[in-house]
């Protein structure tokens, strides 16, 4: 349930993907010893011996024929609707003979993925008497599969009060235990699931820890947050600890949750993750939202098994929504809109300095003159626990620098050293970014500019003081939003750079929403505090507000391919900030581009009327893997149907074919120039789904210096006959910016509608794309 505002490079033509948690590289190298571990392993189904009455059959006879082990093997899972095969714990002997058997496609070793508003739906512009909410009835009957930690069910926002029956066509059950009844399930929660065989499998025996639970009941917090962003129900004065107190409600009111616990302490291992989006496909979901991920860069599509896995639910009209990652501000990692949560720093010398906090409890004197010291004199900059001297920082303000450890941590060390007070610096790697984190000590934080100038007064003076002003949720106009927050992860693409990521932006930064009752709000165990909300951030926060806003297009489309929708929220997305000028890069300080920002910021309203659209289907995509040089082999991986040996070369395949991966039908545009050819085409096919059948519109270019951007037609005419268009676009360059990229746009306007892609060009070097600045 949202109120105030991690891979990315996963096959992200089949998704939505915001700003998110990007993969770690998968590896077919065998272990040092002969341990089993789990694999995922990809096969043909078609090769299926008929004799065989299931799959399951199949792939139980496959492992028990392998060469025996002093290890048992055992499959964990099969899998039909997100990949075709199983999983299943096996040694690096096993898995590389595995690989000759008929019919194998892929054996992938499994991966742990980690965890990547009273106000943000004000924001966005939803409103009870127009636009999207009511024109979509708050998605009643669309059910949002939310793949995460599980759910904390007696929360406020998951009430089904005003709710009708669950839909007739739902598959889905609640799965219920000591600690999760069958009453946590109702008209709002209507599936429930827990998925851990892949994770008992790395521990080798049970759980860990008293506080994990293998019901769906959410342990640590993360999933009921996101669960109510995307379709928590309204709840009146919600706030966390008397902050950003006010009206909250998700996205989607009146959707359906279905909840799939895939997150344990160790992380979301691939295995459950293929599991859970089996069985949201089975189930009935509507909609996927997966704010996981792992932080690096992506590996090969077909070895990334949120890719293969989110295909497969587009196969069966299942959009998935997923977090770009917190990998940022780098680039090829593929937001910041909140009321600041103020906490300002005055210094000795009269100085008043802006931060933020989240911190409840006694506040400092007004005007109280603290002594003020800089951890990296006392110890460690970082304040890791245990570094600090005790005898320098007792009784003080501690200035720790962000980094090294997590922020709330930094509060703990310095109250175990007895320190008085925090405040959390940003270095250069954050900039000005600010997070609001609920410290159980007065601290605040500060961006980078206002942290080095309270480390130069501390230099500069001999008797350095300071206090804290506590000054609650401040709401207004300045300063501007959105902004991109640092930690966002960053185009271009590290595997296919002529397709533009990330896709869009939303809130992700200090997101109040529903929040589990096992853990405080910092989730360190010398926090006692249990709150019905908690405020976050990251991509992960982002994600489940476009999950309810695609749950919203969905209702009010429900003809609609997931291209369509996703389709309508970038080209309606807005690139400018409240005060008229283009977002703020918090990481830099400089003005964002689409490699940052991707077509800008979703509003809800205008996609719900987008004009044209920008359609794919699963022909699109093969023609897409063809382009990038995949052979039948590793196309199987992806679809559900028997491939030919020949399927990049059939007739049917050469009318679609692409000459470019850019060539595919994507709302934004990602052009590469080769250094000795500044020449590149792209075609492009639209959808009239406007009211006015025979619509014309006229295009608009902007590009910049240097480079021309020809469309042809220019104006493109629909009839009752004819809802769709295409045209090709020729960009043309004799100037070589190989230093860095540079930004346009195409527009396209009906006089009523404007459906803009962004523009990204980029320079290579003999076919190695050069990074940006």
């Amino acid at each position: 349930m949202a109120v105030v505002s991690d891979s990315s490079s996963l096959i992200l033509f089949f998704f939505i993907c915001l700003l998110s948690l990007s993969v770690i590289s998968s590896s077919h190298s065998h272990p040092i010893d002969d341990a089993p571990q789990t694999f995922i392993v990809h096969v043909s189904k078609s090769h299926k011996p008929s004799f065989f009455t299931s799959h399951h059959h199949w792939y139980s006879s496959i492992i028990k024929s392998l060469p025996p082990s002093p290890h048992p093997t055992k499959l964990l899972y099969s899998y039909e609707k997100s990949i075709n095969g199983f999983s299943a714990t096996l040694t690096a002997a096993q898995a590389a003979k595995l690989r000759d058997f008929a019919g194998v496609i892929s054996v992938v070793p499994d991966q742990a993925r980690q965890l990547h508003t009273t106000r943000t739906y004000r924001f966005l512009g939803l409103a009870d008497g127009f636009g999207l909410w009511p024109n979509s009835d708050y998605a009643e009957d669309v059910v949002i599969g939310v793949l995460d930690t599980g759910i904390w069910p007696e929360r406020p926002s998951f009430s089904d009060s005003g709710l009708s029956a669950v839909p007739s066509g739902w598959k889905g059950t609640c799965e219920s235990g000591p600690d999760f009844p069958a009453s946590s399930c109702n008209k709002k929660i209507i599936g429930a699931k827990a998925f851990y065989n892949g994770y008992l499998a790395k521990l080798g025996g049970s759980i860990v820890g008293s506080k994990e639970s293998k019901s769906p009941r959410d342990t640590e917090g993360h999933g009921s947050h996101t669960a109510s962003t995307a379709a928590g129900a309204v709840v009146s004065n919600a706030s966390f600890l008397h902050y950003a107190q006010g009206e909250a409600r998700g996205m989607a009111t009146k959707a359906r949750i279905s909840v799939y616990k895939i997150c344990w302490s160790l992380g979301c291992f691939d295995s459950d993750i293929l599991a859970a989006m089996d069985q949201a496909i089975s189930d009935g979901v509507h909609i996927i939202s997966l704010s996981v991920g792992a932080n690096g860069h992506s590996p090969p599509y077909y070895l990334d098994s949120i890719a293969v896995g989110a295909f497969g639910a587009s196969q069966h009209g299942v959009l998935v929504s997923c977090s770009a990652g917190n990998s940022g501000p780098n680039p090829s990692t593929a937001t910041k809109i909140a009321p600041w949560i103020l906490a300002d720093v005055v210094l000795g010398d009269g100085r008043i300095l802006i931060g933020v906090s989240l911190y409840a409890g006694e506040p400092l004197a007004a005007d109280a003159k603290l002594s003020l010291i800089y951890a990296g004199d006392a110890g460690n900059m970082y304040c890791y626990s245990g570094s600090l001297i005790a005898s320098k920082v007792a009784g003080k303000i501690v200035v720790c620098d962000r980094g090294g450890n997590a922020r709330v941590e930094k509060g703990s060390a310095v109250k175990l050293a007895c320190g008085l007070a925090l405040v959390l610096a940003n270095t250069e790697d954050s900039g000005e970014e600010l997070i609001a984190d609920s410290h159980l000590i007065p601290a605040t934080m500060v961006g980078q500019i206002n942290g080095d100038k309270i480390k130069q007064y501390i230099k500069s003076s001999d008797d350095p003081t300071a206090t804290i002003l506590f000054r609650g949720t401040v709401i207004g106009s300045s300063p501007a939003a959105p902004k991109v927050a640092a930690f966002s992860s960053r185009g271009p693409s590290s595997l296919t750079p002529e397709i533009l990521k990330p896709d869009v932006i939303a809130p992700g930064v200090n997101i109040l929403a529903g929040w589990t009752g096992s853990v405080g709000p910092t989730d360190l165990d010398i926090d006692p505090r249990r709150v019905e909300f908690n405020i976050i951030s990251g991509t992960s926060m982002s994600c489940p507000h476009v999950s309810g806003l695609a749950a919203l297009l969905r209702k009010a489309y429900p003809d609609w391919s997931p291209a369509a929708i996703k389709s309508a929220l970038m080209t309606t997305a807005y690139n400018l900030d409240n005060s008229g000028e283009t977002f703020d890069d918090l990481a830099s300080g400089e003005k964002s581009t689409p490699f940052i920002h991707g077509a800008g910021h979703v509003d809800p309203n205008k996609a719900l009327n987008p004009g044209l659209v920008y359609d794919l289907d699963v022909n699109d995509y093969v023609a897409f893997l063809c382009s990038i040089g995949y052979d039948s082999k590793r196309i199987s991986i992806f679809v559900k149907a028997p491939t030919r040996a020949d399927i990049c070369e059939t007739t049917f395949n050469k009318v679609g074919a692409l000459s470019s991966p850019g060539g595919l039908n994507y709302p934004s545009f990602s052009v590469v120039f080769d250094s000795h050819q500044g020449l590149v085409k792209y075609k492009r096919v639209v959808k009239n789904v406007g009211s006015e059948v025979d619509a014309v519109y006229q295009v608009t270019v902007s590009s910049p210096p240097g480079i021309e951007i020809n469309v042809s037609p220019s104006k493109l005419v629909f009839s009752g006959v004819n809802q769709t268009q295409a045209y090709e676009v020729t960009f043309s360059t004799s100037v070589d910016y190989s230093k860095s990229a540079k930004f346009g746009s195409i527009e396209w306007t009906d006089g009523t509608h404007k459906v803009r892609s962004p523009v990204a060009f980029k320079w290579s070097n003999n076919g190695r794309l050069i990074a940006s600045e």
